[in-house]
């Protein structure tokens, strides 16, 4: 769902994916834009993105040079999107993208053109981790793996 929509979407713990492509500010204008062109596509042919949008459970906000995507159902979601965006990225080498995930307190805003933002510590920390990776990296913090590994057990087991 595009961020200008959809404001009544109340999250109060939001599965955040944060993704940025390592160097890109020393890239030329027309790089720029050809390849986070080319990131939108990979990530919007993801499964997980594609069925989360259906549902209408997930907030877009791009970056400039990537995106947050904050998922509302559970913390495996954002993993397994990273990981189909990452199988997506092998046929797209001159994307050096990084992603970082975390799962905490998010409250809607209203950014500067009084659209539909995502402001808390969901999504500051989903950045910070992110950026202790390089290109290549999913970064998962132990608290959200931990849950992550939970969920998908909990899930394959019936327990």
């Amino acid at each position: 769902m595009p961020a200008e929509t959809k404001r009544n979407l109340q999250l109060e713990i939001g599965h955040v994916l944060f993704i940025d492509m390592v160097g890109y500010s020393q890239l030329s204008n027309n790089e720029q834009s050809k390849l986070l062109s080319e990131l939108n596509a990979v990530v919007r042919s993801a499964e997980r993105f594609r069925l989360a949008e259906g549902e209408g459970t997930l907030v877009r906000l791009p970056t400039g040079d990537g995106m947050a995507l904050i998922f509302s159902h559970s913390p495996e979601e954002p993993a397994r999107c990273a990981l189909e965006i990452s199988q997506g990225l092998k046929t797209h080498p001159e994307l050096r993208v990084r992603m970082g995930i975390h799962s905490g307190p998010v409250n809607q805003v209203a950014d500067v053109n009084e659209r539909a933002n995502i402001a808390g510590a969901g999504i500051n920390i989903a950045q910070r981790v992110m950026n202790c990776g390089d290109a290549g990296h999913i970064i998962i913090p132990n608290g959200a793996h931990t849950s992550t590994i939970s969920a998908s057990a909990k899930r394959n087991t019936g327990k």
